[in-house]
């Protein structure tokens, strides 16, 4: 029980600040909104730290990535997996949210002041073509324009080139290697300092947005919560199952649910999916995933496949879709929630740390929201983290069953 307190201690807290800033928030009504200075601190203070955090921990990821052991056909079916389990769980996410009204916040108004949206800032040029669009978005007119948030696809894109030429430049670059490693740890650090603040400024804002809004955003929050784990539960026993059924029919149903429950515990007692990477190919060895898929499919898993992810960025999309009143039109409003949460979630928060907080401002730049909005998103990240934890490990296993019988054949389990 303290090993699990301490795994759960930061979400604890952070839960507790949030539920205490509520109360304040319905008692107080309107005059806690004196209290969003304190929580304005900790959001600025995020915006700051969001450029360096990204290109340090994209760059230096990938300047340190290694040639997988094997390529050919095992690696394109790992990641043929990868794809296909992740479009599944994004259309189950997104077909689990359209219908449902997560929050219903009928003052408008209060949005833009509480906020403090600049819709002059974000509007996009009606006369600019996609290919215009796309290049102003992953590319800037002078480097300086880098270091600006509102630039986040950009920075993006030049740290995984730069990365890259890390990588090509081998030993030679082994000097600026180490000073990014080094650097990236102090920034985390910095990142580190400025979660010791979040309780307060996490708890500050949500009174401010509860005296603002009334109980209509707790309930919201409440009810992204429950769907969120109704769907998680449906996924884990049914699709999973599925899953497990198509890779070895009877026998492979049956030897999943025989040795997946350690995975199970382990991902929900340590809320890492990086954490329960032992026992999860322990798991899908016992299973009898071949060792030459399962060891390289797990790890990679572990930072390219995850399903609880992925359905949650559905979550915190359509949550800011209800939020903000925005309206779906047609195919291309559905393809932009779709292919938004899968971007973030397979190729940003791939980065091994601060990955989370990426992938959120992501969600708010791909979709056009403001930056005052991410202290929700961080808000339901918090109360989905254990749910999305457990999709994300088992459907790893589940994956590398898949990947066997893609590369094995059916009876891949009797071998």
């Amino acid at each position: 029980m303290g090993k699990i307190f301490s795994t759960y201690k930061q979400s604890i807290i952070l839960l507790i600040a949030i539920i205490i800033g509520a109360i304040v928030g319905i008692v107080w009504g309107p005059g806690a909104k004196v209290l969003s200075p304190f929580g304005d601190v900790f959001i600025n203070l995020l915006l700051v730290i969001i450029v360096p955090l990204i290109f340090l921990t994209i760059s230096t990821s990938i300047s340190n990535m290694k040639q997988p052991k094997r390529l050919g056909k095992i690696m394109i079916n790992i990641f043929l997996v990868f794809i296909i389990m992740s479009l599944v769980a994004v259309l189950i996410g997104f077909l689990s949210t359209y219908f449902v009204k997560l929050v219903n916040i009928e003052d408008k108004e209060a949005i833009e002041q509480e906020l403090q949206l600049n819709y002059d800032e974000m509007a996009v040029e009606e006369d600019l073509t996609i290919l215009d669009r796309t290049v102003e978005a992953i590319t800037v007119k002078d480097f300086a324009g880098l270091f600006s948030r509102q630039n986040i696809i950009a920075i993006i894109v030049f740290s995984i080139l730069f990365g890259l030429a890390m990588n090509f430049s081998g030993e030679k670059a082994k000097p600026v290697r180490e000073f990014l490693v080094s650097l990236t740890d102090v920034i985390m650090n910095v990142l580190k300092i400025i979660m010791y603040y979040a309780p307060i400024g996490l708890g500050c804002y949500f009174a401010a947005l509860v005296g603002t809004f009334g109980a209509e955003i707790v309930i919201g929050f409440a009810k992204t919560f429950v769907i969120y784990t109704v769907v998680a539960v449906f996924f884990y026993f049914v699709v999973y199952s599925l899953y497990a059924f198509i890779a070895a029919g009877k026998p492979g149903f049956k030897v999943f649910w025989k040795n997946i429950f350690p995975a199970t515990v382990t991902a929900l007692a340590t809320c890492s999916s990086a954490a329960s990477i032992p026992v999860n190919l322990q798991a899908a060895k016992a299973i009898g995933v071949p060792d030459d898929i399962a060891e390289p499919m797990i790890p990679l898993g572990t930072s390219f496949h995850k399903d609880g992810s992925v359905i949650g960025s559905v979550f915190k999309i359509m949550f800011l879709v209800c939020f903000f009143g925005t309206s779906i039109v047609g195919f291309a409003g559905v393809g932009k929630i779709l292919l938004t949460a899968l971007v973030v979630t397979l190729l940003v928060t791939a980065v091994p740390i601060g990955g989370g907080t990426i992938s959120e401002m992501m969600i708010l730049v791909l979709m056009g929201y403001p930056v005052g909005a991410l202290p929700l998103l961080t808000i339901i990240a918090t109360i989905i983290d254990p749910p999305a934890t457990v999709l994300n490990v088992i459907g790893d296993t589940s994956g590398s069953m898949l990947a066997a019988r893609m590369t094995d054949g059916k009876d891949w389990l009797k071998a």
